[in-house]
């Protein structure tokens, strides 16, 4: 098998992985959003095993697949159609589909950026997986922000029906509450996401085997 068909054939095994451990969710919140089994890191390996380039195309194929997904389990796309306003909904329909799936997987392929500019291997792919996660918080978070902002009332008053939920609906309004209201939904299930990435990748780099393999192009 010559090196071109190892690294097509390595990246379609680890797309589909990456699908099917995002399937596997190891916790529901009750407000949407859910921890999976370390479904990003096999995106983030690409990344890292070949490069920003191709770490970018990988996770743009893995965000083609996670949209037509959510496009076919999710309520998002539908209770974002309003009849009364077809064309806006369309755009937010379109927006939404940028910013919580293509940009929000597409990120997930720069984990390479500290490859060669942190000695230790492990360190690298950690930190650069770590900072991939959070620039997808981050995609998720505009996401919310600009599309999802009207529900920041409801959510702080009977969702987060606490004295938390309280302050913030005291001291924030408009866009303040919209962002707030943004930054803690995605935090939620993004940290620990994040958390689990992190000990995946510190667990994988453990293994003699697979460090090798993650960290050599042609392993």
């Amino acid at each position: 098998m010559n090196a071109k068909t190892k690294r097509l054939t390595t990246t379609g095994v680890l797309i589909a992985m990456s699908a099917i451990l995002a399937m596997i969710k190891i916790f529901d919140l009750p407000y949407g959003g859910s921890i999976t089994l370390a479904g990003m890191v096999p995106i983030i390996v690409l990344g890292y095993k070949y490069g920003i380039k191709w770490g970018l195309f990988s996770g743009f194929v893995y965000s083609i697949i996670e949209a037509i997904l959510g496009a076919t389990t999710s309520q998002a796309f539908a209770g974002m159609y309003d009849p009364d306003n077809a064309a806006k909904s369309v755009i937010n329909i379109v927006l939404m589909a940028f910013l919580d799936y293509i940009v929000a997987f597409t990120v997930l392929g720069l984990s390479g950026m500290f490859k060669g500019k942190i000695k230790s291997h492990t360190a690298a792919i950690t930190l650069g997986g770590a900072v991939a996660v959070l620039l997808r918080l981050l995609a998720h978070f505009l996401s919310g922000y600009i599309l999802w902002g009207s529900y920041a009332e409801w959510f702080f008053t009977d969702v987060m029906n606490n004295s938390f939920g309280q302050s913030v609906l005291n001291n924030f309004s408009g866009s303040g509450l919209a962002a707030i209201y943004s930054l803690v939904y995605n935090a939620s299930y993004m940290l620990p996401n994040l958390a689990v990435t992190v000990v995946a990748l510190l667990a994988l780099m453990a293994v003699k085997p697979l460090r090798k393999y993650i960290t050599e192009e042609n392993a």
